[in-house]
């Protein structure tokens, strides 16, 4: 009898049948198109099988040379970060019905998902205090795309989308991808060397009747607050283009909302709500709009609504709404390709905000300040070393700047070699900040964890 592979089901007489229904009689026949020199004429180099047993030994053996990020030694940051994840949420999140759950094109049987998901998008427009938020969108970078084409579309295809100098190279390239296929040009306005605020002569000088939108962001990148988003916004509004901000959500606990300095469209990163690192992905793009039916229209994305039957009793309902895409009967009235998108990322955020609550969350924004603020205090009394090195009033990242010879590079391969990742380097990315990284601190280090990279850094730097 031919030996049948357990986790193979398909057996030669199912082979055989479907080769002969498309009139091929081998294998070889269906891939003759492939021209012989791409095609492997010997067996894989394949060790043989292992037991269960083996095979767990051995992937516990590989896993073990690992090093956990959640332990407080990584300082990375740069769009995404390590966070305290409460049990409960990795417990709810994880349920099958959540992660199992597919597009909810059947509302009638998917009103658990609708319901769950209408509560993210009531959360996050609170915590926005913007009126209407869709039901999640890949990461930051493809939200930031997405905002600059409606922006385009609002404002009767103006060409045009301004961003500031400190933007994020990763979130700038995505929303390239997006922007430049639908004609939009995107141009950098200056920033202040010292402080990173946006320079508003530069904006002023730049914006004119082609400009669909500007972007600002609060935290910036590099990790510092702009304050000028009134003013910033002011000179938007007056000449009738989007104001679009970008946020880290988990700041808002203690910072000013986008909704209150007067933002059209918002946009963030909402990895940092209960879902881990993993590697970077995936990762859940945070979109909202204020009320207007012109703004609300061209939203991509979906939204969940909640309506009535129309019987009696009236029972309450929820329902996918403005939500056509390319497969759609109306994909002509389509806003964007997003299709299941990052439900089960938007569902984990809706549990991790309901955990925390609005007290929780206030107190963790506190204690990412305090932290953030005394690891960039004890950095600059280090000689060669300032932080922040841009920037005065700072939340979670921060850039430092090394004199006096120290490089960046050497910093960087120091502190691994003492069991620390330090920030993310800016020599690339931001010529003009010269030897420079940027450092991330969040609930996670503890005094005594940044003490140590402190003195680590004072180390590589000479001992001062």
């Amino acid at each position: 009898m031919e030996f049948q592979h357990p986790y193979i089901p398909m057996s030669r007489e199912t082979e055989a049948e479907m080769l002969k229904s498309m009139g091929r009689k081998s294998i070889d026949e269906l891939f003759g198109d492939i021209p012989e020199k791409f095609r492997l004429r010997r067996d894989l180099d394949i060790p043989s099988s292992h037991t269960e047993l083996e095979v767990i030994r051995r992937v516990e053996e590989l896993a073990s040379k690992n090093r956990p990020g959640d332990d407080g030694s990584v300082f990375l940051g740069s769009g995404v970060g390590f966070h305290h994840i409460p049990s409960a949420v990795t417990a709810v999140a994880g349920r099958s019905e959540f992660v199992t759950a597919y597009t909810s094109y059947q509302p009638e049987i998917s009103q658990g998902m609708l319901q769950t998901l209408y509560e993210y998008q009531s959360l996050l427009a609170e915590l926005l205090e913007i009126d209407v938020v869709n039901s999640s969108m890949y990461d930051m970078g493809t939200a930031l795309g997405e905002a600059a084409r409606m922006a385009s579309r609002v404002n009767k295809k103006k060409p045009k989308f301004l961003v500031p100098g400190t933007i994020n190279t990763a979130h700038y390239r995505a929303m390239l991808t997006l922007a430049e296929p639908a004609g939009i040009q995107v141009e950098r306005v200056a920033f202040d060397s010292k402080t990173g605020l946006m320079s508003l002569a530069d904006l002023s000088s730049k914006i004119d009747d082609q400009i669909a939108g500007v972007y600002v962001e609060n935290p910036s990148y590099l990790g510092f607050l702009e304050t000028q988003v009134d003013e910033i916004s002011r000179i938007v509004h007056e000449n009738d283009a989007l104001l679009v901000a970008g946020v880290d959500v988990l700041s808002l606990g203690i910072l000013r909302p986008p909704g209150q300095y007067g933002a059209d469209i918002v946009i963030g990163e909402g990895q940092m709500l209960g879902n881990p690192v993993s590697y970077g992905g995936p990762l859940l793009g945070v979109f909202g709009c204020r009320n207007d039916r012109k703004l609300i229209y061209q939203l991509p994305g979906r939204l969940v609504g909640m309506t009535y039957t129309t019987g009696e009793p009236r029972d309450q309902g929820f329902v996918l709404t403005l939500s056509p895409r390319e497969q759609h009967i109306r994909r002509e009235k389509a806003t964007s390709n997003i299709c299941s998108n990052q439900a089960l990322m938007a569902v984990t955020a809706a549990i991790y905000l309901s955990t925390l609550g609005s007290q929780g969350l206030c107190q963790l924004g506190e204690i990412i300040a305090h932290k953030s603020n005394y690891a960039a205090s004890q950095l600059n009394k280090i000689r060669g070393v300032t932080a922040p090195a841009i920037g005065k009033h700072i939340w979670k990242g921060f850039v430092v700047r090394f004199t006096d010879g120290l490089k960046s590079n050497d910093v960087h391969e120091g502190l691994l070699k003492r069991g620390i990742h330090g920030g993310w380097i800016l020599n690339t990315e931001f010529p003009s900040l010269g030897e420079s990284m940027l450092f991330s601190v969040t609930e996670l280090q503890s005094k005594k964890v940044i003490d140590d990279m402190v003195q680590a850094v004072r180390d590589i730097a000479g001992g001062e």
